[in-house]
């Protein structure tokens, strides 16, 4: 399964001084955004050395997003698929029910550290709009969220909590009406106001510093795990497993348990209907080196460098690109990344809620489908962790849609 791994930890504990992991990275952006990108990293790297941001920043981790967020050990998972025993990182537990609060949280505390009053945001799944939305109202922020015309279809009721929470949610007609979509004309917008508009990017994408920053305000979701695991079970897991659309929670994860060679890592990523159906969004699997959104990495695209449309089940992975640090780890081989199905994450929706009374997010499901192309362990002594990166109430008309009423209420 998947590419060799180096023995060594090849990785990066930041990008260089122009924002690249190895090759990827970088501000592929218009002149008029230099500047503002320019204030964000100094501003971003004196907050994150401000103990009163520091501060701040985990007292709202702790008392409004509810971190931190539990391990829970999945016994009737682990009987089920005999991979060994599967431990759930519960992102779903947090506010707003994904792990995207945490970045969110950082992000606009860095916006009001700037005097802004406004913020703009994409989103696919919601899970980013949603965050935004929440913790502009807790700052008394005005908040217009873009996302795909599609998306608003397939994510009804993110829809209706972002605008009962105040936002303003605009439907991006144009291309697929999907994610993609919705960044850019976010980025416009940005573009545009960019002197009183601070905007909230969702992923470990984008130009320099948003891929580094993003990481930073994740990894508080590896941190607690790896002293979670080392409270348990006196060691760190075996085998770490997470999704990867954009790759925000596989980053942050990952990136504590870099250095420990014996931690293998895997990120999944939606295999649509299959690799050789050409419709997916599994770019590091099947993407080649380009540039999208300001930033240089992996990404589905023709001979002639256009910008092929993904497919995904889960609109949060509905993305042709991905993150430029995760481009960088998939050369270096420090992570392994395979593609899963739609029918194998809706299969695993159902196994999860079955076994474990827990809806993942469909997102999330990716990474429990995965599970399955893990060698069997007859020991039984493997640990597994898993980033449950989100719940799955929001797609539950895909599911019911996908899978039927019928064979749901069996």
């Amino acid at each position: 399964m998947g590419r060799q791994r180096d023995k060594g930890p090849a990785y990066l504990k930041r990008p260089d001084r122009r924002g690249r992991f190895g090759v990827y990275g970088g501000r592929y952006v218009p002149e008029t955004l230099i500047p503002a990108l320019e204030r964000l990293t100094a501003d971003f790297v004196a907050a994150w050395r401000d103990r009163r941001f520091r501060d701040e920043y985990s007292h709202l981790l702790r008392e409004y997003a509810g971190r931190p967020t539990p391990l829970t050990h999945a016994p009737r998972l682990s009987q089920r698929l005999r991979r060994g025993q599967i431990f759930l990182k519960r992102e779903d537990l947090t506010h707003t029910g994904s792990h995207k609060i945490n970045n969110v949280l950082g992000q606009i505390l860095l916006a009001v550290r700037q005097r802004k009053r406004r913020v703009t945001a994409e989103t696919g799944a919601g899970q980013h709009g949603v965050a935004t939305a929440t913790v502009a109202a807790r700052f008394g922020l005005t908040c217009d969220v873009y996302m795909g015309a599609l998306d608003m279809k397939r994510q009804a009721p993110n829809v209706e909590r972002m605008q009962l929470l105040g936002a303003r949610v605009i439907p991006v007609e144009a291309g697929a009406g999907t994610l993609k979509d919705a960044a850019s004309e976010a980025i416009r917008d940005w573009v545009t106001n960019v002197n009183d508009t601070y905007y909230v990017l969702g992923s470990v994408v984008g130009p320099h510093p948003y891929p580094y920053m993003v990481r930073e305000f994740q990894r508080v979701i590896g941190r607690e795990a790896r002293g979670q695991f080392r409270r348990l079970l006196g060691r760190s897991p075996d085998t770490l497993v997470a999704c990867v659309g954009g790759g925000s929670n596989a980053i942050g994860f990952f990136t504590d348990f870099f250095s420990d060679a014996r931690v293998r890592m895997i990120g999944v990523e939606a295999g649509g209907c299959g690799l050789r159906s050409g419709r997916h969004a599994a770019t590091l699997s099947a993407g080649t080196v380009g540039v999208l959104h300001g930033s240089m990495g992996y990404l589905l695209q023709d001979d002639d460098g256009q910008v092929i449309t993904p497919h995904s089940i889960s609109a949060g992975l509905d993305y042709p690109g991905v993150g430029p640090e995760h481009s960088f780890l998939r050369d270096t081989g420090r992570v392994e990344y395979l593609a899963v199905t739609d029918q194998e994450a809706l299969a695993a929706f159902s196994l999860l809620a079955e076994c474990e009374g827990i809806l993942p997010a469909l997102e999330s499901a990716h990474a429990i489908a995965a599970l399955y192309q893990l060698p069997r362990d007859p020991s039984g002594k493997r640990v597994i962790g898993v980033c449950l990166s989100g719940r799955g109430d929001k797609d539950l008309g895909t599911v019911m849609a996908a899978l039927g009423a019928a064979r749901l209420g069996k």
